[in-house]
């Protein structure tokens, strides 16, 4: 049973809430794919990645890049685990067919948008009927997450 943790966006952007959650990642030794919406979504956050913080690093690759294997972190558009990935991480509405080959799967979502709130609920529902472990995490006003459900 893979466990699923959506993340409500509400203060923060996905630009600045998800270099956090893949420090996380990497801070447990674990690896990740982000699965986005497009490849042009990829190139963007390929390049964010790199720059969101002078003082920090963030090992992370995509297709233009290469060497997939050796990637911590591999950011793609296609449902694929080219890093061998523990952890799965989702953003713009992106859904895995392969979600049970991971341990944890988060799924980021942007919450002041109407849309993206009523199709998070429809993947919760998803989720659920096929048996993973689901938690609802909320940004707080200090910038973390705190457990709702």
């Amino acid at each position: 049973m893979t466990e699923v943790r959506f993340y409500h966006l509400q203060r923060r952007t996905l630009e600045q809430a998800l270099p956090k959650i893949l420090e996380k990642v990497l801070e447990r030794n674990w690896r990740a794919v982000v699965l986005a919406g497009s490849a042009e979504r990829v190139d963007a956050l390929n390049q964010h990645l790199w720059t969101y913080d002078p003082n920090s690093f963030l090992p992370h690759g995509a297709a233009r890049d290469g060497f997939a294997d050796k990637q911590p972190v591999w950011l793609t558009a296609e449902d694929e685990n080219p890093n061998g990935a523990t952890v799965l991480v989702t953003v713009d509405g992106s859904v895995s067919d392969k979600m049970g080959g991971y341990d944890l799967v988060c799924d980021l979502f942007d919450g002041n948008d109407e849309e993206a709130v009523f199709a998070a609920r429809d993947r919760w529902k998803l989720c659920k009927a096929a048996g993973h472990a689901l938690t609802y995490w909320q940004q707080n006003e200090r910038g973390g997450w705190d457990k709702r459900a």
